[in-house]
């Protein structure tokens, strides 16, 4: 029963309502490999048993400097259609790497005793740089889900990458935000008495702290909630990961819920890969939304992954004052993570 709800959950997506069970089965018969990024980490450890639960994934190849052995043969025994292959260790890479259709990286060190923010930054920068010049080697067609923080920065990072190395393209590389999506989800719900599992909040900015601008408004199913709620909600949204490692006491961060969400999206980008129609998430990717050159909004997905960058929509006014708020702080990410690379 238990691998059947999660099998049940990774088909949750925006497009799940407009599947039958046998468009899924015939989406599942593809041979899709997906590769992870740090799966011996606190996220990639739960991430790689979701995307094993995946009916879409038929070749799964689990990576990270240590320990990613132990890990593969645990998950590979679950009774799934996917094979398991763990790799360890730099020279490894490319063999993780070959052939993949979709590449997730939750790999990263988390934040320290004594550790400054930039440390944090510059440790978790240069292994997505080493990463990025694998994938550009290796993949460079691979739809690319970054999860790594800070994404204002990564997805930058990762763009100036493939760009120096001859093969970006806008189209296939992602900041994972679904978690913000997730917690706007769980929180609306719980504030307006409705089914979980028929809400849907769009999440538009980047993805830390006031750069998460959640849009109650645009919210389905619509409720009557006070001015003061919406505040109340899109700070709790916004502080959603500070909420985790509170009630951890500083001994972890969430990275249950950030695999799972990661699962999601990596569940969408499988579904446009193979052709479902009116798969709709929203992402962190390079757009013309607003001046800037990455913002999340929600994005078609479909066959050469994204299709469509779609637009914000009416904004209330509350709406409209967060996301001028919001722009300096993401414009001064962004260009950190670009110049990384050029002063790298």
């Amino acid at each position: 029963m238990t691998a059947a709800l999660l099998r049940s959950a990774l088909r949750r997506s925006a497009a799940a309502s407009l599947m039958s069970s046998r468009g899924f089965a015939s989406a599942s018969g593809q041979q899709r490999k997906v590769a992870i990024l740090g799966a011996a980490g606190g996220i990639g450890q739960p991430l790689s048993l979701l995307m094993k639960l995946n009916p879409m994934v038929s070749h799964l190849c689990l990576y990270d400097i240590a320990g990613t052995p132990g890990v593969a043969a645990d998950v590979s025994h679950i009774n799934t259609r996917s094979e398991v292959n763990g790799y360890a260790g730099e020279d490894q890479l490319g063999a993780a790497l070959e052939g993949s259709d979709v590449v997730i990286i939750p790999a990263g060190v988390p934040r320290k005793p004594g550790m400054t923010r930039d440390d944090l930054f510059k440790i978790n920068a240069g292994i997505v740089k080493s990463l990025c010049e694998g994938i550009a080697k290796y993949c460079p067609n691979a739809l690319v889900n970054m999860i790594s923080n800070p994404v204002n920065s990564t997805v930058p990072i990762a763009a100036e990458i493939f760009k120096i190395k001859g093969v970006y393209d806008p189209r296939r590389l992602f900041g994972v935000t679904t978690l913000d999506v997730v917690r706007a989800k769980t929180f609306y719900a719980g504030k307006a008495n409705a089914n979980v599992a028929d809400v849907n909040v769009p999440v538009i900015g980047g993805h830390a702290g006031i750069t998460i601008l959640p849009l109650f408004s645009q919210a389905t199913p619509s409720a009557n909630l006070s001015a003061e709620e919406i505040t109340a909600l899109t700070k709790r949204t916004q502080d959603g990961g500070t909420e985790v490692v509170e009630a951890k006491a500083g001994k972890g961060s969430a990275t249950l819920s950030m695999a799972y969400a990661g699962a999601i999206f990596a569940d969408a980008c499988l579904k446009g890969l193979n052709g479902v129609p009116d798969v709709v998430e929203c992402s962190f990717v390079q757009s013309t939304v607003t001046e800037l050159p990455f913002f999340a909004s929600k994005v078609r997905l479909g066959k050469n992954g994204v299709e469509e960058v779609l637009g914000m929509g009416h904004l209330t006014d509350f709406e409209k004052q967060g996301l001028e708020a919001l722009k300096p702080e993401l414009k001064s990410s962004i260009e950190k993570g670009i110049s990384f690379v050029h002063d790298n």
